[in-house]
């Protein structure tokens, strides 16, 4: 089940690719930053042929799929073939990305919606890293763009209401995230910033997997 964005609570089918391209202190995906000559195979990584992925991913009879990270668009080369498969068969596409990385004309076409969040200064990551302007104003005019933001307190507000203006984002298209790995931090922000995002035009986003399930892979 999708648990964040958009469409938070459809039932989705996850395919979550290996490294990133950032290292956000907050990243609940950690693992995914791993050396792959220092990690296990079979452990913290699998590689798979195409028709082994494919049908492993056709495998559940889910017709959403989210490709995540990782940063998957580091591997946007190898994946456009593989989701324009998946989208002639009648699959839904989403693609969880940081924005850093401009999506291919090949890519987007198969792609029904970007879920696209570029990090702030509470990611810890210098702002020339983090923020690539090219990138961001790419997916703004591909028109299938959502972008989510996470917050930890009230001061993001600004510096996201910054980012608003210099790169065009419509509010409509903005979505409020808290940051939290745990039951009590998402619900005590969640409060707050469910009024900041009446206030203001935007979105809210829960995490809804870990409410459901913690923070544990493989939910």
């Amino acid at each position: 089940m999708q648990g964040e964005g958009i469409y938070a609570g459809a039932p989705s089918v996850f395919l979550r690719t290996y490294r990133c391209n950032l290292t956000c202190t907050w990243c609940d995906s950690k693992y995914t930053w791993l050396d792959q000559e220092k990690s296990e195979a079979g452990v913290e990584y699998a590689l798979m042929p195409t028709s082994v992925l494919m049908d492993k991913i056709t495998s559940y009879g889910c017709r959403h799929l989210v490709l995540t990270g990782g940063e998957p668009l580091l591997h946007q080369r190898v994946l456009a073939p593989i989701l324009g498969s998946l989208k002639r068969d009648g699959y839904f596409i989403e693609v969880e990305t940081n924005g850093t990385i401009a999506p291919s004309t090949e890519l987007s076409e198969s792609v029904d919606c970007f879920n696209v969040s570029p990090k702030i200064s509470n990611s810890m990551i210098d702002e020339s890293v983090r923020i690539r302007p090219d990138s961001i104003r790419a997916f703004v005019l591909s028109e299938k763009a959502w972008f989510k933001f996470v917050v930890c307190d009230l001061k993001d507000v600004a510096e996201i209401e910054g980012m608003l203006s210099r790169f065009g984002i419509s509010r409509e298209r903005v979505m409020l995230m808290p940051e939290g790995i745990d039951e009590a931090t998402l619900l005590a922000r969640s409060r707050w910033l469910v009024d900041i995002c009446k206030e203001k035009g935007f979105r809210f986003s829960l995490r809804l997997h870990i409410l459901l399930y913690g923070n544990r892979r493989g939910t």
